[in-house]
């Protein structure tokens, strides 16, 4: 399995409980890493800003933390250091780049600049081009398309994969339990046993 299947996979945060046992620990020391990082080492402060600000608006504090809360953007950018090949790091930082130029086209400003109406707008055009297949050379979704995803595709899927590979993402928002407390199989009811077969 290499790196891109293993961040499709995860990306969509419900396979996370069926995720080969070597991948959870290297993920676990992927946690680890960023940690120990005390400063950036592919984005510069303003491209970390950006995507720590994007990266809050796909995952939002609700009743469980946000993408802030677990450190998504230092997450992504130990992902775009350390698996990333030097093609898909470009390809990443010009979107990253692109995101800006809209933003200063359309209000005057950067991204993380503008209100947060301007910033949801510049996200929907992303969506949307993803939607359309602007920016990525297949027509095929793209767990089954192997050709590249598009900037805001590969956004998205590093930002769910940090989101839910996070303790805090696992536990509260998956209820994902490494050892689960208790097992009730042939429950009808809460507390009542199923009827035995006859």
């Amino acid at each position: 399995m290499d790196r891109r299947e293993v961040l499709r996979l995860l990306a969509t945060g419900s396979l996370l409980q069926l995720a080969p046992p070597h991948l959870l620990a290297a993920l676990r020391e992927a946690r680890g890493l960023i940690q120990a990082q005390n400063s950036l080492r592919t984005l510069n402060p303003h491209q970390h800003g950006t995507v720590k600000t994007m990266a809050e608006m796909l995952v939002p504090r609700t009743a469980t933390p946000g993408a802030t809360d677990v450190g998504v953007s230092d997450f992504i950018d130990l992902m775009l250091t350390e698996w990333y090949d030097e093609a898909d790091r470009a390809r990443f930082l010009s979107g990253l780049a692109d995101v800006d130029s809209r933003s200063q086209v359309r209000f005057g400003k950067d991204f993380v600049d503008c209100s947060s109406g301007e910033q949801s707008e510049i996200m929907v055009d992303l969506g949307q081009d993803m939607a359309d297949g602007k920016g990525h050379s297949g027509s095929l979704p793209d767990w089954i398309d192997s050709t590249p995803l598009s900037f805001y595709g590969m956004f998205r899927e590093l930002t769910l994969t940090g989101y839910y590979t996070s303790e805090a993402g696992a536990t509260q928002e998956l209820h994902f339990e490494m050892i689960p407390d208790r097992y009730d199989g042939c429950l009808t009811e809460p507390g009542k046993p199923a009827q035995e077969p006859q």
